[in-house]
């Protein structure tokens, strides 16, 4: 590929711990460019090429000028928070080309009203937009790509061997994609439905915080695999309603992600849902945690969208009801325990 050989700087915006692992995978292949915008951690990952109490790659620098950025890279690769994802955008959009090709890794959805609409209105999918929505809606960019599956940044960054998938319409960021990304410990996936990646994505991390409840409260594998199960189905239901197909979330980016988010400790989501069966107060483990849990937001969100499509989704509807409404958790379960599931497989 022509175009991938000459594409030597590749940049990273957002020097959390994925966007670190994400840099530090790149950088087996490409120049980085990784962006914060704390002057202060950039001067310290460029003086002691540490991060996370790792060690970076040479390969690495950091910087917090946004226009050096897109000056300099014209593969981009987003990992920042979704609720801070929009007003990213708004400030790297009108410093972008429609030849730019961007690949973000942020798993979760976001929120926007009208300014003139009253805050307690009912949400719909017009209010719902997905990470590539934003892309397209704050940017001339039109080559834009999804990057998920199970990729817990931790086993990342200790080189632990794992695979991703990126989902794109466009073959060619596709290619680019695997080109800069696959090593020898790292795998790199391709498809066209970036929908229904970038809704499994956001979903799984629901479903792995009442994993964690479950396993916080001394609970064994096989509720967990019932949760698990009975959770894909409904990421399936949120994606047949809102236009994808059940086989996007059979694979990597979809039941991959799912075992891997709602089984490690490694992960965000599950070590939340982990200290919220502990006993911890919500509020209490949000104030400690070092990242945030996306699963909290996106539940939210999912909770609204399954009254708009009228969806049957009870444990979206239970973790809810546990997290925002305070309803005792051991109440919650022997509910779900006994919710009529008449068949057991209903999408093939």
């Amino acid at each position: 590929m022509s175009e991938s050989s000459n594409i030597k700087l590749v940049g990273v915006i957002g020097a959390g711990s994925f966007g670190t692992a994400i840099s530090n995978l790149l950088a087996h292949n490409k120049d980085v460019l990784l962006y914060s915008r704390q002057e202060d951690l950039v001067r310290q990952i460029n003086a002691t090429h540490r991060h996370y109490d790792i060690d970076l790659s040479p390969r690495i620098r950091a910087t917090d000028d946004l226009q050096e950025l897109a000056d300099k890279c014209d593969l981009l690769f987003p990992v920042v928070p979704s609720d801070q994802f929009r007003s990213m955008m708004k400030k790297l959009g009108p410093l972008l080309q429609p030849n730019h090709i961007l690949i973000h890794g942020t798993k979760g959805f976001d929120l926007r009203r009208k300014a003139d609409e009253p805050t307690d209105a009912p949400l719909t999918r017009a209010h719902i937009h997905t990470m590539s929505e934003v892309i397209r809606q704050e940017s001339v960019v039109v080559r834009i790509g999804c990057l998920s599956g199970p990729n817990l940044a931790g086993e990342i960054m200790e080189g632990q061997p794992t695979a991703t998938l990126i989902a794109s319409r466009f073959e060619e960021v596709i290619e680019l994609g695997k080109e800069a990304l696959s090593s020898g410990h790292f795998q790199v996936f391709g498809s066209h439905e970036m929908l229904g990646a970038e809704l499994a994505g956001a979903l799984k991390n629901s479903i792995a915080i009442g994993s964690g409840i479950l396993y916080g409260m001394g609970m064994g594998k096989n509720i967990q695999a019932l949760l698990i199960t009975r959770g894909l189905m409904e990421m399936i239901s949120f994606g047949k309603a809102m236009g994808t197909t059940p086989a996007a979330f059979l694979g990597t980016a979809g039941i991959g992600d799912l075992i891997c988010t709602a089984t490690s400790v490694k992960s965000r989501n599950f070590t939340f849902g982990n200290r919220l069966g502990q006993g911890e107060s919500v509020e209490t483990i949000k104030n400690t945690m070092p990242e945030l849990a996306e699963g909290l937001r996106t539940l939210r969100i999912a909770h609204d969208l399954a009254e708009h499509y009228q969806l049957h989704v009870p444990i979206t509807e239970m973790l809810y009801r546990v997290i925002y409404e305070e309803y005792p958790t051991d109440r919650a379960i022997e509910l779900l325990m006994k919710y009529p599931y008449y068949v057991d497989v209903d999408f093939l």
